[in-house]
């Protein structure tokens, strides 16, 4: 089974980039997409509607912002779209998937390069997961966590560390919590297959970042340590183009 995570930095604009046409020819069981940027009604048709699988959107309460969005060939058990917390749920970053013998989550993990305030909703949203994922675990589910995370973990996972300690994505209290998620149990799965340093999933559009490999390892799959023996492989396609993030693959 193949599950892609990928941030497309607006559905409607990689939906003109050939995205159909990859969505046919990488043919994914799972695709969970984050920040859509757009309502359900905006969706593309040719988006909407595609053969052998369910689509379902999770737009934030803000147009043309944030926003999950979920392509499936196989039927879930249930999907809920938010921890019970408001302040979280109307921006349209959750997307909880049951299928039964694991639960899916497909999350766009706030940005907190702003301002002050929004460091703090980006903080508060980690704590609120984390506290979430552990109830699920404790009640002996397996969980799968797909998104963008939007914080580099360790210095091998951006090109240049030093130059961006000070800056959120990278900053201790984000890494900190990245600490205490894998101190809870939780696997870097991409970490598991690849130890080695220039593999990241985000390249700013300035400067020839990406062509210069001048990025972060800011998109990741986590797994609880119940669910590691379900995972076969991981790995990023830096290949495809259409995002400023590439996908990361998730194979079980």
């Amino acid at each position: 089974m193949k599950i892609i995570s990928w941030n497309v930095n607006g559905l409607r604009a990689v939906s003109k980039k050939g995205f159909a046409d990859w969505l046919k020819k990488e043919s994914p069981d799972v695709l969970g997409l984050q920040e859509i940027k757009c309502e359900s009604s905006q969706v593309p048709n040719e988006l909407k509607y595609v053969e052998g699988y369910k689509t379902y959107f999770n737009p934030a309460a803000r147009k043309g912002y944030s926003g999950t969005g979920l392509f499936t060939k196989i039927e879930p058990v249930s999907i809920k779209t938010g921890f019970g917390i408001e302040k979280f749920d109307i921006e349209g970053r959750i997307q909880e998937v049951d299928y039964g013998d694991f639960i899916f989550f497909n999350i766009y993990f706030p940005n907190g390069k702003s301002r002050e305030d929004r460091l703090q909703y980006k903080l508060d949203f980690y704590d609120a997961s984390l506290e979430y994922f552990d109830k699920l675990v404790k009640a002996g589910r397996k969980i799968l966590i797909a998104g963008d995370y939007n914080t580099a973990h360790n210095e091998i996972d951006l090109a240049r560390p030093k130059e961006n300690e000070e800056i959120s994505g990278f900053l201790p209290i984000e890494r900190k919590w990245m600490d205490a998620l894998v101190a809870r149990g939780y696997i870097d799965c991409f970490r598991e297959f690849e130890k080695g340093p220039n593999n990241y999933t985000w390249w700013s559009m300035r400067s020839w970042a990406r062509t210069r490999n001048v990025g972060w390892r800011i998109d990741y799959f986590f797994c609880s340590a119940n669910a590691r023996s379900l995972v076969k492989n991981c790995y990023h396609l830096p290949d495809v183009i259409g995002s400023d993030h590439c996908p990361v693959v998730l194979e079980i």
